[in-house]
């Protein structure tokens, strides 16, 4: 479903065990960022109705998502520790055309926070599998199936404005970009990403 070209290698759960800390550290910034982005989206491209009504209960969900984190943090009597910065992200972000047209650079963008959420969608899946901790096998498995549903909704947005074959061309280009980016990082069990 996801088409990820590239699964994540399986080392990485038994990695992300060993640094519950820094893996909830990290994934709560990444809620905070995906909260972030569909701000940004709404506040951009205000003119595309059909997708400010889509996003707004998304804003609500990832918020949501990032005090549920918190609370995981807390539960153990950990704590958020520094944002640090986000490598696969921002190598994805050197692949989004700029300077086209406003309907271009909207398919850009939410091709590339659906490629996000799909990748998030499988780590997720992949610590409701593996990870030692009951409560966090449940909690993440809640998480995939939602960034399941907002990997689907991105693409959904992206096929309401473009004809089906550029945003199938577009998003087979980012997934095939994204196995290299995938590649070429090193394995790190304090990461989402």
């Amino acid at each position: 479903m996801l088409g990820l070209k590239l699964p994540t290698d399986p080392r990485w759960a038994d990695l992300a065990s060993l640094s519950i800390e820094e893996i909830l550290t990290d994934h709560a910034y990444c809620e905070q960022k995906a909260t972030s982005t569909a701000i940004s989206l709404i506040q951009t491209y205000p003119e595309y109705e059909e997708m400010v009504e889509a996003l707004i209960p998304i804003v609500n969900e990832e918020w949501g998502h990032f005090k549920m984190v918190l609370e995981e943090l807390k539960k153990r009597d950990l704590k958020l520790g520094q944002q640090r910065k986000d490598v696969y992200v921002n190598k994805l972000n050197q692949f989004v055309k700029r300077g086209d047209s406003r309907l271009n650079q909207l398919l850009e963008r939410l091709l590339f926070s659906a490629l996000i959420e799909a990748r998030s969608c499988e780590r997720f899946k992949i610590l409701s599998q593996n990870i030692q901790d009951d409560e966090l096998k449940l909690f993440y498995k809640m998480l995939m199936v939602s960034e399941a549903g907002h990997f689907k909704l991105f693409l959904d947005l992206a096929y309401l404005y473009a004809p089906r074959e550029v945003v199938n061309e577009r998003w087979e280009a980012f997934l095939e970009y994204e196995a290299e980016v995938i590649r070429g990082l090193e394995l790190r069990g304090d990461r989402v990403h």
